[in-house]
């Protein structure tokens, strides 16, 4: 029922974006060549996650599970996150989840990314084995199939499904929320959506949020902002190395188009079922078109030290939270720095639908003359997790 309602949703969206795609790629209009840019990647990120959550569709439930008081379950294995095992029975309606400590033995013949607190990610089949007392996952290495690995259970972090093909390696989530007041005829809307692909050693994500503001005697304010990153694991367990780029169009601050290119080196400082917290440090470029008509300013080229953060904690079958941090402290232009903040609070409903809370925030502590240095807000609505999430 639930596939069914959401291609009842997905047909005509798809179809709505193919026009509007068609639409930006041929259309000669005369608006802002910042404004513009930054919309025609908004669609083109939001159109490609409704693309590739679609073909997202369940394995076949042949995986076992076998709890510590014996009860025994032939089902599909989705995730292990936050300490809780996700698992969807043919009988049952939705995603159940299962306490990780609970669980005495499995079995599955599908492959998966395996996660420990070290950073180590393997791919394989699983199966449990049990030595001196201890419970160990013993995994299947898909790249040398002759080759096992035993790993302790309290030692996993996460665990998600995969596959050779690559929408099998797609998840993310879609977010919706608006607000309306009679009194001031005041409308706020905000759209936010992110994916992610995952393999063994390296992952890319893409997301994007967009917000619209308007009441009666204020003038319409737009924000849309799209960020694209990328990682991969080094030899040395929980460091890596990754790229960023990021794409904002703020009406408030002013902003027709900043472009920030970086990359650097990063560490996980905690790594487990509960917490998630990693560090960034290198260098960044940035670019910034700002509206002709408010000042005269013209286009700024900066080059500045990079210094990233992002924090997630969980908790067992109820929140997430998700807070990232950029900080740009001027190279070229000394004593200028740039911060670019974003958080949500997800609380669980009803199998992957949620509700949520979520803020943004930039700011600027020398920007150009007559413009605003700062742009920050919060919203809140429905969010649905696709794919491993």
């Amino acid at each position: 029922m639930i596939c069914v309602f959401w291609r009842g949703l997905l047909v005509p969206a798809l179809q709505t974006y193919r026009s509007h795609l068609m639409e930006l790629l041929f259309s000669n209009a005369t608006s802002r060549c910042g404004t513009r840019q930054a919309m025609n990647i908004r669609v083109i990120v939001f159109g490609f996650t409704l693309l590739f959550s679609s073909p997202l569709f369940a394995r076949d439930s042949k995986d076992i599970i076998v709890m510590k008081n014996g009860d025994r379950m032939t089902c599909e294995i989705k995730r292990l996150s936050a300490g809780v095992l996700s698992v969807r029975l043919k009988y049952v309606q939705g995603i159940i989840g299962v306490q990780w400590s609970e669980v005495a033995n499995l079995e599955s013949t599908q492959l998966f990314l395996v996660q420990t607190e070290s950073g180590t990610v393997y791919t394989g089949k699983l199966s449990s084995a049990v030595a001196t007392g201890e419970r160990l996952l013993k995994i299947e290495v898909a790249s040398v199939p002759e080759k096992e690995v035993e790993i302790s259970v309290a030692q996993v972090v996460r665990l998600d499904q995969t596959a050779e093909r690559f929408s099998r390696r797609l998840s993310g989530t879609i977010s919706t929320g608006i607000l309306y007041s009679k009194g001031n005829e005041a409308t706020q809307y905000n759209v936010a959506s992110e994916i992610e692909y995952r393999k063994e050693r390296w992952s890319t994500e893409a997301s994007f949020n967009s917000s619209f503001a308007s009441g009666s005697g204020a003038n319409v304010s737009t924000r849309n902002q799209t960020d694209v990153s990328s990682m991969r694991l080094l030899r040395w367990n929980n460091w890596f190395y990754s790229g960023t780029g990021d794409f904002l169009q703020s009406s408030v601050q002013g902003i027709d188009l900043q472009t920030t290119l970086g990359g650097g080196i990063g560490r996980y400082l905690k790594n487990s079922n509960q917490t998630s917290l990693y560090v960034v440090g290198g260098l960044a470029w940035q670019n910034a078109q700002y509206e002709r008509y408010t000042t005269n300013q013209g286009a700024q080229n900066a080059a500045s030290v990079l210094v990233a953060a992002e924090l997630k904690a969980f908790r067992f079958k109820k929140t997430d939270l998700d807070i990232s941090t950029l900080v740009l402290p001027g190279i070229s232009e000394a004593g200028r720095v740039r911060v670019n903040t974003n958080a949500s609070y997800y609380i669980r409903l009803l199998g992957d639908l949620e509700w949520n809370l979520s803020f943004y925030g930039n700011w600027d502590n020398q920007p150009p003359p007559t413009l605003k240095g700062s742009d920050y807000g919060t919203s809140s609505g429905l969010s649905w997790r696709f794919g491993n999430r």
